[in-house]
């Protein structure tokens, strides 16, 4: 079996309404798409998180190291291209497209031998994975404190046992949202923050401290990614886990953040950070290091998928407890008219948990229909 083509679709669809985390509005969600066709007919799908044209462009610039070699020699081809591109891209965008065709070469593997990627993996622990609810985002009417408990009550109705909150608004402001959120969702529900890095040390700990009482499970991205003595400093002050990792590459950039203990969550985002084959090494690092894994998951079904598979086969966090901890997925809960659209049968939880695909590589088929009704002009 050899590559024939590598193609990009890039997608884009407007929201209904806008919405914003702590540095941005959104008013459209776009989403792009590696597609591995083969001699043989079978087709391998990925995808890449981060600017869709951007990645779009980076992975045309890949294409002519994948077309005439064998799909099946994944770590073979992960390992040459990062080589080629490794003076000027060891982060960032050249990676996340390597994430989207290392993603689209072990579902084209699956298809091959016939078995779902977890499988290929080593086998699965489990066939469904606990999920929180991420959403909790901000509006342009209403006021936040209401519309945010709200929504996040009606979550846990849904059977969801953790919700996260997006923070970064200002001290004052988060801590009596963090209040209002925690009371309309109960003492026994998970809550928690993420302020994708808007604060700097000074701000993020007076945060912490401010709402440690209402139980947070995790403070995301307190501050800039790439300080990590900020990380060592607020995890130091707080009681609060520290969750980290959506901006960072490949199994080299998680090492620092390991040796120095700067997190206590690692959340690399399988369509970002290397796809299938470096995340699994950066989950085994993590286990290593007594650090839980925890995927960011920001995409559409394709990133679904790919986190569900290799979620499927990591240890518990708690493996000689009687009740060990599982590892979540992030569920993304804002809305995204291509997420669920361009698989022929949508991914959904039932009460708050999601089973992990059974066929063969990543388990979805795409709509192509809908690549074509999502094709960014």
């Amino acid at each position: 079996m050899k590559i024939t083509d590598v193609r990009a679709h890039v997608l884009e669809a407007a929201l209904s309404q806008p919405f914003a985390y702590s540095r941005a509005w959104y008013a459209t969600r776009t989403a792009m798409i590696v597609e591995i066709v083969t001699d043989e007919g079978l087709v391998g799908w990925g995808e890449c998180y981060g600017p869709a044209r951007i990645n779009a462009a980076v992975v045309a610039a890949m294409r002519p190291l994948l077309v005439g070699q064998d799909p099946m020699r994944s770590e073979y081809l992960w390992n040459e291209i990062y080589a080629r591109f490794r003076d000027h891209g060891q982060k960032g965008v050249i990676i996340q497209g390597l994430s989207g065709i290392d993603i689209a070469l072990w579902d084209l593997k699956g298809k091959y031998l016939s078995q779902p990627v977890h499988r290929l993996l080593g086998g699965p622990v489990r066939s469904e994975v606990p999920a929180y609810a991420t959403g909790l985002y901000r509006r342009e009417q209403g006021e936040p404190a209401e519309y945010l408990a709200e929504e996040a009550a009606g979550y846990v109705a849904e059977g969801f046992g953790a919700v996260k909150l997006k923070v970064g608004f200002g001290v004052e402001e988060d801590a009596a949202i963090t209040r209002a959120v925690r009371t309309a969702i109960g003492e026994e529900v998970g809550l928690m923050i993420d302020a994708n890095h808007a604060y700097d040390t000074v701000a993020a700990i007076r945060l912490g401290r401010a709402i440690e009482e209402y139980d947070i499970g995790w403070f995301e991205e307190p501050v800039p990614p790439e300080d990590v003595a900020g990380h060592l400093q607020v995890k130091a002050a707080l009681r609060i886990p520290v969750a980290t990792g959506e901006c960072e590459f490949t199994r080299f950039g998680f090492r620092e953040l390991f040796e120095k203990r700067a997190l206590d969550i690692v959340q690399p985002d399988t369509c970002a950070a290397g796809g299938i084959s470096e995340c699994r090494k950066i989950a085994d690092m993590a286990s290593a290091y007594g650090i839980r894994y925890a995927p960011h998951v920001w995409g559409t079904g394709i990133a679904i998928a790919a986190g569900l598979q290799l979620l499927a086969v990591l240890p518990s966090f708690t493996p000689c407890s009687l009740a060990p901890q599982e590892p979540l997925l992030e569920f993304d809960r804002t809305e995204h008219p291509i997420r669920q659209a361009i698989l022929t049968e949508p991914i959904e939880h039932e009460g708050g948990r999601v089973r992990v695909p059974e066929g063969p590589g990543l388990g979805i088929e795409i709509d192509r229909e809908a690549l074509v009704r999502f094709r960014a002009s």
